[in-house]
């Protein structure tokens, strides 16, 4: 396969780096109004991450495009990173933050750029040891497919094989450039599930729709129950992206929240 093949630029794997953009895009948005408690700032931290993710999601759709997929791993880890960076930081701030604890100071430090922030095991064995995430680290690592993804992204990054180095070559013809495509696709989509997963499992307010919001900032009286709505960008996120792959973790999420998640 070449790059230029119809086959190629039109792989589906671009319509679905669109969707998710489009989504933390959406997300980012949504969640700007809840105060990132314990780190001493006026706005959500979370919000820009999420922000930062949609731009990954972005550049790898570009570089896909013009078929660079060794690139597109590397970012593809970074992406990973950025997951596992922005869970870490959720859940340290919710097991230290208290009212004599109201600036989580590691946290703090990592925000205001005084202090670099734990390398990746570091942080991913903080992130299985908590109690708070438990039953969700638990289900999405009920396999290997995540060390597998970690260790393709890896590969990719390193030039661990020299395959890696031809599926940067944009002008060569591939016969495996079509099977990358298809596990990239995979893998983009595991990494969001996983992300979202702990998200939305953590922060269950982050489901929640405007209209219960947007009724108190108009001094009107919400409709009974409106605090419990899903956004329906994001149930919509769950019914045709999440819930079909893992509906083990649809479920899970449900059980853990009161919000009205389909």
């Amino acid at each position: 396969m070449l790059v230029t093949d119809e086959d190629y630029q039109n792989h589906k794997i671009f319509e679905e780096l669109d969707r998710y953009s489009e989504f933390y895009k959406a997300l980012a948005f949504s969640i700007f109004q809840y105060a990132s408690l314990g780190t001493g700032a006026i706005f959500n931290s979370d919000s820009y991450v999420l922000s930062s993710m949609q731009g990954t999601l972005e550049s790898i759709r570009m570089i896909l495009k013009s078929g660079r997929i060794n690139d597109a791993y590397a970012l593809l880890r970074k992406f990973h990173d950025s997951s596992i960076i922005n869970i870490y930081c959720a859940v340290y701030l919710k097991e230290h933050f208290s009212i004599e604890n109201i600036v989580v100071e590691k946290i703090h430090a990592w925000l205001t750029g005084k202090e670099a922030i734990p390398e990746f095991r570091i942080m991913s064995q903080y992130i299985k040891g908590s109690d708070l995430v438990r039953p969700v680290h638990e289900l999405l690592n009920k396999d290997d497919r995540y060390k597998a993804l970690r260790k393709r992204c890896n590969n990719h990054t390193h030039y661990n094989f020299y395959h890696h180095v031809l599926l940067n070559d944009n002008e060569i013809y591939l016969d495996a450039r079509k099977d990358w495509l298809n596990i990239m696709s995979r893998d983009v989509l595991n990494l969001v599930i996983l992300h979202l997963g702990y998200v939305f499992y953590h922060n269950w307010q982050y489901l929640m729709s405007s209209d219960y919001l947007d009724a108190l900032e108009c001094q009107m009286q919400p409709e009974e129950g409106s605090q419990y709505w899903v956004a329906p960008f994001i149930q919509s996120m769950f019914d045709e992206v999440i819930t079909p792959a893992r509906p083990d973790l649809t479920a899970l999420i449900k059980e853990s929240t009161s919000m009205q998640l389909n």
